[in-house]
């Protein structure tokens, strides 16, 4: 059987209460299956199916079977269908609305796909109308596809919709032939995009229009990058006067949109070989071009992540920074955050996807307030953040060659990336689970380092925990478990005693001491403890006073050192007082 004979449906319940809708007609069975699967995860719907539709030759209408079922519809409370709703489109003219094309571009997506066109350009061109009316079966396909949910949202029947949404088609086939058969649409062959929007200004049917010569101007072009580009030429020659100038922008927004709503005009504007999170960050680019760009120049790591944009897609940066095509701007950014609550990888490497989300986090929250309002970028963020955290990502990010101090080095820098209570703790258990294990003790007194070395590297761990970010509850036994690691390596390598009893100046094996008793050599524990008590012993010497006599200077630094020693331990005061 014909491929084109056979497509597949997505349908979705929203929410408890509603009924089956639409969301997707596709001839890709893997797309369909994994667009109700996202659906699901994202809690967009509360239940999804996905339809395989058959055409029957002899009957001509589709056989329909049920190839996934997810959710719990059964849990939904029946709405009764209304017969007295008002059809969505009742005139040739509401098939132009936003809402209309928008469902003409789900509903024709493949034919428009082949044919590089967009839903706008098939409302507005003789020539394209009249090549889908000539396939007949495409055609007859969009209009099962949409009948049928709405016949059952409205309790009528499939056969009396499908003949009120075909009169429609054909009333509507009619008006854009019969216009031009009479030679009644304009072309910019004749006079300028300005003159143009100028002499319509009065018409009532003058975004209809307009709309026929900006979608025969940019007809001509052979790819989505070069679409934008001559509608960029029509914005340049806009009309000066207000109101033919906001008519020539109302028009030129709709096709703009549309093309840089389809994946591959996006693609085609940024460049084919991008990844998600290459695509993502050019797109912020676009979006907002000059807050970025600021963003880059402060910050090479952003630089770094964040792709050029050249030809179109800059000229295209400049307009969107200006007043002109705010719901294309916005739309771009709500895509964006889209793409990022999906659970699409940014990058193929898991690092890369930490720098990556890193580098988007800055440049949205830089251009946060125009565009996007700053807690709608959070909560999307937060909801990515929960798949930094999940086991199958956390066991490719630290793979299999990292030392056990590594894992968890590399956990630290993951939390600090992470964003959201549940999100950070959940850090922080993968934190604790590690250094909670035997082999991470092993792995640290075993090690070839010395332990001087050893336990830098622990206190330097145990201040990053600090500074995680982490509620006090779930950092507390991390940063205990730290410093009993710490003092089993400094038990190990005797080196509290050996700086108490080596031979040196008295003051430098002082110094030493209290540098690991404040934390800053050695992580706070039993070593931090064992190194103030040897000060305390060594500071009572009769020898030491006498040498910190001679030095105030000296003495200021040691009682200093003694302070933090005092706020590093359990918060008792020792019993040193230095006359």
């Amino acid at each position: 059987m014909d491929r084109s004979q056979v497509h597949f449906e997505v349908f979705a319940c929203k929410h408890p209460g509603s009924t089956w809708t639409l969301q997707l007609a596709t001839e890709d069975r893997t797309r369909g299956l994994e667009s109700a699967e996202g659906m699901l995860a994202e809690a967009r719907a509360v239940a999804v199916k996905v339809t395989k539709e058959t055409l029957d030759e002899d009957t001509r209408e589709f056989k329909t079977v049920t190839i996934l079922s997810k959710g719990k519809p059964d849990r939904m409370k029946a709405r009764k269908p209304r017969a007295d709703l008002e059809p969505l489109c009742v005139s040739p003219q509401d098939l132009y609305t936003g809402h209309a094309r928008d469902r003409i571009g789900r509903l024709l997506e493949d034919w428009l796909a082949r044919n590089k066109v967009t839903p706008f350009e098939l409302l507005h061109r003789p020539d394209l109308i009249e090549k889908l009316d000539a396939t007949g079966l495409e055609l007859q396909h969009a209009i099962q596809k949409v009948a049928i949910p709405e016949a059952l949202a409205r309790g009528i029947g499939v056969h009396e919709m499908i003949r009120s949404f075909q009169r429609l088609v054909q009333a509507a086939i009619d008006r854009v032939l019969r216009d031009a058969r009479r030679k009644a649409l304009p072309s910019l062959d004749a006079e300028s995009f300005g003159d143009l929007a100028e002499r319509l200004g009065g018409e009532p049917e003058r975004g209809y229009l307009l709309g026929v010569a900006v979608a025969k101007a940019i007809g001509q072009a052979a790819t989505f990058s070069d679409k934008v580009n001559r509608l960029l030429d029509l914005a340049d020659s806009a009309p000066a006067s207000p109101g033919a100038r906001a008519l020539a922008f109302d028009v030129l927004e709709e096709p703009l949109a549309e093309v840089l709503g389809t994946r591959a005009g996006m693609s085609e504007l940024l460049g084919a070989n991008l990844d998600l999170g290459a695509a993502l960050a050019a797109m912020t680019r676009l979006a907002a071009a000059d807050a970025v760009d600021a963003l880059c120049t402060m910050e090479p790591a952003v630089n770094k992540v964040m792709p050029p944009l050249t030809g179109a897609a800059s000229r295209l940066a400049n307009w969107l920074d200006g007043p002109y095509f705010e719901n294309v701007r916005v739309a771009i950014a709500r895509r964006v955050l889209t793409e990022l609550t999906s659970p699409r990888r940014l990058h193929p490497t898991a690092e890369g996807e930490i720098i990556v989300l890193r580098a988007l986090a800055m440049a949205l929250t830089a251009a946060a307030g125009r565009i996007l309002s700053l807690e709608d970028v959070q909560q999307a963020f937060i909801e990515r953040a929960k798949m930094l955290v999940r086991a199958d990502f956390i066991e490719a990010y630290l793979g299999k060659d990292r030392t056990s101090l590594g894992e968890v080095e590399a956990l630290l820098w993951l939390a600090e990336n992470v964003t959201g209570a549940a999100n950070k703790r959940g850090a922080c258990r993968w934190i604790s689970t590690n250094v909670s294990a035997l082999k991470f003790e092993m792995d640290i007194r075993s090690g070839p380092d010395s332990a001087a070395t050893k336990l830098i590297a622990l206190a330097d761990l145990q201040r990053l925990v600090a500074r995680a970010g982490f509620v006090p509850e779930d950092a507390g036994p991390v940063l205990v478990k730290i410093g009993e690691v710490g003092g089993l390596v400094e038990a190990d390598g005797k080196l509290t005693a050996d700086l108490a009893e080596a031979s040196g100046p008295v003051l430098s094996r002082l110094t030493a001491l209290l540098h690991l008793a404040t934390g800053e050599s050695a992580p706070l524990g039993p070593a931090a403890d064992r190194a103030k008590a040897r000060a305390i012993r060594l500071i009572r010497l009769p020898d030491t006073r006498a040498e910190l006599a001679k030095s105030p200077k000296l003495l200021g630094s040691v009682l200093e050192l003694m302070k933090k020693a005092e706020h590093a331990s359990d918060g008792t005061r020792s019993p040193i007082l230095v006359d």
